[in-house]
C-alpha cells in the first residue's frame, strides 16, 4: 500500500462520523488521478484506549501513581479504580454495542445492572423522566455513554488533563495570539495519548511512504495533536513535507507571523483546499516555483511569506468530485448519546454522509459572521442533479442513506429542487441541514422537503429580539421564525434553533424577553431543540472589523503573531452576560423535556432578573392569525401523491338529480375523499396526473387557470382557493 498524499484528521472531532474535509479532498484528488490515503486518527486513538488492553494500561498507570504517591485521588477516581475488573471486562462489549454490532445488549445495558457506575451517573437520577420517552436502545446508548465519560474523567484526573472525546488540549488553540504556549507544550515529553497517536501515525507513514502529509485542523481541539503529528514526522521522516489546512487556519491563522510554526509544518494553506493542495504537489515535484503556490504560507529566508498565485483560479463546485470516504473505518464509529437533546441525538445517533449544497452563504449579511472570508462570501450553488449523483455514489460507496448537508445556510430554492430530484429518482434517504428561517419555507415547501426525506433543520433564531435581529442584519423577524417553525413542525420536520445572548448592546430585559419567546415556542410545540451560546466577537465579522458601529470596543490591542479570531470586547451596556448562562441553559434543558414550561422565568436563575415585558400569548397570537396565501401566476405546481380514484355518483334534492365526481386520495396514513361537480372532478384528476410526471415541465398557476377555463369551467378562484382543493397539499399537491 502506498499513496502520494496522506490526508489525516488529528484527534479529536466526532465519535459517530468522520469529519468530511479529507473525504472532500480525496474525492478531488481522484479527479486528478493523484493517489491518496486518508485517516481519522481520532477514532483510531479512541479505539486503542477504549478496549480491554487499553484499559489495562490505564489502570496500570493509575496504580503507578498510587505507588509513587504525591497524587491525592478523588473519591470518584478511587471508585473507578476499585471497579477496574468490571470496566475491563465490559469495555469491548460496550464499544461493539455503540458501534451497532450487538443490538441485543441494549436491554442488558439499559437496566443499569451491567455496567459499573461512577459520578457521571449521578445525573441519571435527575433524568429519570427522560427515560420514559427514550426507546430502549437510546436509553442504553445514553447509559453506555455515561460509562465512557466516567472512564474519561479518570483519564483526565490521573493521566492527561487535556483529554476529551471531541477535543484534545483545546485550551491551547483558543485565542492563542502567541505561539509560545503551544510551542512550549510541544517540548514536553509525550503524553499517554501522544504515544498512542504517534504509534498509529508511524505505522501509517511506513506503509504509505507519501511525499506529502496534509493535516486537516477543523477546530481548536485538533490543533495540539496536529502539531504533535507534524513534529513527529519532521523528526522521524524529515524527507516528507507537511501541510496544514482546515477551518482553524482558515479563520485563525490569517495573520500568521511566527516563524517557529514552520519548524513543524512546511506549508499552511487557507480556504478551499483543492487548488492549494494540487499546487503543493506540483511544487514538491518541482513542476512549479514557489510563486505558483495558492493561498499558502511558507518560510523563506527565516521569514514567513504568503504565496498566492492570483492567476490560478479555484475550481467550480461541480468540478471537485464526489467526497470519497474509502480508507476510513466507517463501521468502527461510536453512536454515543451524551445529553438528552433531540437534535444532539440526531447528530450523534448514526453515521451521516456529509455533503454541501452550496459553497458559501447565499445571505452573507449577518454582522456576527465571518462574511469577509471566502468560505462565506463566495457563494456558488450546485445543481440538484449533481447533488443527487453524488448522493447515489456515496450510498453505493458507504452503504449509508443518511445525509447531513453542512451548508452555512442551505438555499430554499435549491432545497426545493433537490427534494423534487430525490423524489423523481426515487432515492430513499434521510437528510437534514442548516437554514435561515425565511418566509420561503411555506407549508407546501416543508411538505415537499419531508416527502424527500428531510427529517430536521437547524437555524439561527439568535437573540429572538426584533431590534437585535435587525442589528445583526439577520433578515428575519420573530414572527417570521414562528410561522416557518410551525410550517416545518406541521410537516413533521424537527426544528433546532441556535440561540445567542450577549450580543452588542443587548440589555438584561432583552435577554429575558428572548428566553420568554423561546419558552412560548416550546410551549406551542414549534421548537423541539435549541442551544444557547454566548456571543463571541470575531476578527473577520462586520462587528469585529468596525466594533464602534455596534456599541462595543476592543478590550485591548494584543500583538498577533499566531491565531487571530476571537476578540475580547467591552459592551457599552456594562452587563456581564455570563451571569445569565446558568439560568438560560437550565431553563432550556427543561423545556426540551416539556418540564417547567409554565414556571416563572426567575425560578431558573440565581440572580435577580427583570420580568419579561412581552405578551404572555405573543407566539400563540402569531400562530392563530390567518396566514395570507397569495399565488403568483408564475408559481409552479407539482403533485407527488397517489393519483386519486374517481367515481361518478348521483345526488338528488327536491326532485332534482345531478352528478358529482367523488375523488379518493390514498395517503400513507389514511384516505381523503371529497366530492365536486362532475366536470371539475374529471378535470382535476387529469391535472394531477399531468403534474405527477416530474420529468415534464411544471405547469404554473396561469397555465392551470387557462386549462380550467379551456375546459369550459367557471369560477376558477372560487374552486381553487376553497376547501377541499386548498387542503390537497396534505395529499401531495404542492405550489412553489
Amino acid at each position: 500500500m502506498s499513496a502520494k498524499v496522506y490526508l489525516l484528521t488529528p484527534p479529536f472531532t466526532q465519535l459517530n462520523t468522520p469529519y468530511p474535509a479529507t473525504a472532500y479532498l480525496k474525492g478531488f484528488l481522484n479527479t486528478k488521478n493523484i493517489s491518496s490515503y486518508q485517516s481519522d486518527l481520532g477514532i483510531e486513538v479512541i479505539l486503542e484506549i477504549f478496549c480491554k488492553s487499553g484499559l489495562k494500561k490505564i489502570f496500570s498507570l493509575c496504580a503507578d501513581l498510587n505507588e509513587e504517591g504525591g497524587r491525592d485521588l478523588s473519591d470518584n477516581a478511587k471508585r473507578i479504580i476499585s471497579l477496574k475488573e468490571d470496566y475491563i471486562n465490559t469495555i469491548d462489549v460496550t464499544i461493539s454495542f455503540l458501534q451497532g454490532k450487538l443490538a441485543t445488549m441494549a436491554y442488558h445495558i439499559s437496566k443499569r445492572n451491567f455496567l459499573p457506575e461512577a459520578s457521571r451517573f449521578a445525573q441519571l437520577d435527575d433524568l429519570a423522566w427522560a427515560f420514559g420517552t427514550m426507546g430502549v436502545h437510546d436509553k442504553a446508548k445514553h447509559v453506555a455513554t455515561m460509562y465512557l465519560e466516567d472512564i474519561s474523567d479518570l483519564i483526565k484526573e490521573c493521566i492527561d488533563d487535556n483529554f476529551g472525546f471531541s477535543r484534545y488540549a483545546e485550551k491551547l488553540g483558543r485565542s492563542a495570539n502567541s505561539f509560545d504556549e503551544i510551542h512550549n507544550s510541544l517540548q514536553q515529553p509525550y503524553t499517554f495519548i501522544d504515544e498512542i497517536l504517534l504509534a498509529i501515525l508511524h505505522k501509517k507513514i511506513k506503509e504509505l511512504n507519501p511525499i506529502l502529509v496534509g493535516i486537516s485542523v477543523p477546530f481548536p481541539g485538533n490543533l495540539y495533536a496536529a502539531f504533535r503529528c507534524a513534529q513527529y514526522i519532521k523528526k522521524e521522516f524529515p524527507h516528507i513535507k507537511t501541510a496544514m489546512g482546515g477551518g482553524f487556519p482558515n479563520t485563525e491563522l490569517r495573520s500568521l507571523k511566527d516563524e517557529r510554526v514552520f519548524n513543524y509544518f512546511d506549508f499552511i494553506s487557507l480556504d478551499d483546499g483543492e487548488v492549494p493542495l494540487e499546487n503543493l504537489i506540483s511544487y514538491i515535484n518541482g513542476e512549479i516555483k514557489e510563486e505558483g503556490l495558492k493561498r499558502t504560507f511558507l518560510i523563506e529566508n527565516t521569514q514567513v511569506v504568503f504565496s498566492n498565485n492570483a492567476s490560478c483560479k479555484d475550481y467550480k463546485q461541480g468540478q471537485v468530485g464526489t467526497p470519497d470516504y474509502s480508507d476510513l473505518l466507517l463501521d468502527k464509529y461510536i453512536q454515543a448519546i451524551e445529553i438528552v437533546n433531540p437534535m444532539h441525538s440526531l447528530w450523534s445517533n448514526g453515521r451521516w454522509n456529509k455533503l454541501t449544497m452550496a459553497h458559501g452563504c447565499y445571505w452573507g449579511k449577518c454582522t456576527f459572521c465571518d462574511i469577509s472570508l471566502d468560505y462565506i462570501k463566495n457563494y456558488e450553488p450546485l445543481t440538484a442533479s449533481i447533488l443527487c449523483d453524488r448522493m447515489e455514489e456515496m450510498i453505493a460507496q458507504t452503504g449509508e442513506r443518511g445525509f447531513h448537508f453542512v451548508d452555512e445556510a442551505a438555499p430554499p430554492s435549491l432545497m426545493r429542487s433537490l427534494a423534487i430530484e430525490i423524489i423523481r429518482r426515487k432515492i430513499v434517504v434521510s437528510w437534514w441541514t442548516n437554514i435561515r428561517f425565511e418566509k420561503a419555507f411555506t407549508k407546501d415547501l416543508c411538505y415537499l422537503l419531508r416527502e424527500s426525506g428531510c427529517i430536521g433543520v437547524s437555524g439561527g433564531l439568535e437573540v429572538a429580539s426584533d431590534r437585535l435581529l435587525k442589528l445583526i442584519n439577520k433578515g428575519v423577524t420573530v414572527e417570521q421564525v414562528a410561522i416557518v417553525n410551525r410550517n416545518f413542525t406541521e410537516a413533521g420536520i424537527m426544528v433546532h434553533a441556535y440561540l445567542m445572548y450577549g450580543y452588542a448592546t443587548q440589555t438584561a430585559q432583552e435577554t429575558i424577553n428572548s428566553l420568554e419567546i423561546v419558552r412560548q415556542m416550546f410551549k406551542a410545540g414549534i421548537l423541539k431543540s435549541a442551544f444557547w451560546h454566548l456571543f463571541t466577537m470575531t476578527a473577520h465579522s462586520p462587528i469585529g472589523i468596525n466594533p464602534a458601529e455596534y456599541g462595543v470596543k476592543k478590550a485591548q490591542d494584543i500583538p498577533i503573531t499566531f491565531a487571530d479570531n476571537d476578540i475580547a470586547h467591552i459592551d457599552s451596556t456594562g452587563i456581564d452576560h455570563n451571569d445569565f448562562t446558568e439560568g438560560l441553559k437550565k431553563s432550556l434543558f427543561n423545556y426540551m423535556q416539556d418540564i417547567g414550561i409554565d414556571e416563572p422565568l426567575h425560578k431558573w436563575f440565581s440572580i435577580k432578573i427583570p420580568k419579561p415585558d412581552i405578551d404572555n400569548n405573543y407566539i400563540t397570537n402569531i400562530l392563530s392569525s390567518d396566514e395570507m396565501i397569495t399565488y403568483k401566476p408564475t408559481s409552479k405546481l407539482i403533485f407527488i401523491g397517489s393519483i386519486p380514484s374517481i367515481e361518478i355518483v348521483s345526488k338528488s334534492k327536491k326532485g332534482t338529480t345531478w352528478e358529482l365526481a367523488s375523488l379518493t386520495f390514498t395517503t400513507k396514513k389514511s384516505a381523503i375523499n371529497f366530492k365536486v361537480e362532475k366536470d371539475k372532478g374529471i378535470w382535476l384528476q387529469q391535472l394531477l396526473t399531468n403534474l405527477a410526471d416530474l420529468n415534464e415541465n411544471k405547469l404554473n398557476m396561469q397555465e392551470v387557470k387557462n386549462s380550467y377555463e379551456a375546459a369550459g369551467l367557471e369560477d376558477f378562484e372560487l374552486f381553487w382557493d376553497n376547501k377541499p382543493v386548498n387542503q390537497l397539499y396534505k395529499s401531495g399537491l404542492l405550489l412553489y
